[in-house]
């Protein structure tokens, strides 16, 4: 059974929210914007009234841009489709961020006619999660899937391709045919910690095994998937309890 589909617009601008609203026909995609916000910090305010399917996220906002927006709020809700808005001469900025599970990226001014085409995109994945998780509902006799060993099934492949920078709960959900929120859920429920903290944590294992070559962070970082640089320190330090620089000097006093 089709659904609609809901869409929160995130941007600083309104005239650009407004133009967003008025050049697509939600309802013909069976959609619909139940929302808008002028920053990252107060989409986060609004987010848990809202509950958005979808959300068109500007890179550049006051107080918390694109980018904190995304960490912060797939987080919460790790089956939110994140589309990033970017200008020109933000994209490569933007594109430094493939590590974070986002849907899409698109330049501004965005073309009526490219937009719509990436809103079939989602409204085809969201469809297919649908089925997917009335399926899992359903089949409690005779499951499609033999769900006893999935998560550890799960784990290795993680571990075996952790250094793939698109790696993420979203891809892995679609890999292994659940929807996102229920693998987060089983994920959590048989592991005790949420996927990211699992990557993110076996990532950093393998960056301490690399800084005792005495490598430079930025080779580090792509070496364990995560292209962004700052990214990367703010993940190692947390872990290590010092940053990757310290880290090495360590190694070799």
């Amino acid at each position: 059974m089709d659904r609609n589909y809901r869409v929160m617009i995130i941007d600083d601008e309104e005239s650009a929210r407004k133009l967003m609203r008025a050049a697509i026909n939600w309802g013909e995609l069976g959609m619909e914007v139940v929302g808008e916000a002028a920053s990252g910090i107060e989409a986060i305010n609004v987010i848990d009234d809202l509950k958005p399917d979808i959300a068109f996220v500007d890179i550049s906002m006051p107080f918390m841009d694109g980018i904190e927006f995304t960490q912060t709020a797939t987080g919460r809700y790790p089956n939110l489709v994140i589309i990033i808005m970017t200008a020109i001469n933000q994209f490569e900025y933007a594109r430094k961020c493939v590590s974070l599970p986002v849907f899409d990226y698109m330049l501004k001014p965005m073309v009526r006619t490219e937009i719509t085409k990436v809103l079939e995109r989602v409204k085809k994945m969201l469809d297919a999660s649908s089925d997917t998780w009335e399926e899992q509902k359903s089949e409690h006799v005779a499951p499609a899937v033999d769900e006893s060993n999935t998560t550890e099934l799960i784990k290795k492949y993680v571990e075996d391709n952790f250094a793939d920078s698109k790696l993420n709960l979203a891809y892995i959900a679609q890999h292994f045919g659940f929807s996102a929120s229920y693998l987060s859920r089983k994920f959590k429920q048989e592991t005790g910690s949420n996927f990211i903290e699992y990557l993110t944590n076996l990532r950093m294992k393998k960056a301490m095994q690399i800084a005792g070559g005495n490598v430079k962070m930025y080779q580090a970082a792509a070496e364990v998937g995560i292209p962004d640089p700052n990214y990367f320190s703010r993940c190692f330090k947390k872990y290590a309890g010092m940053s990757y620089s310290e880290y090495v000097a360590s190694k070799y006093e």
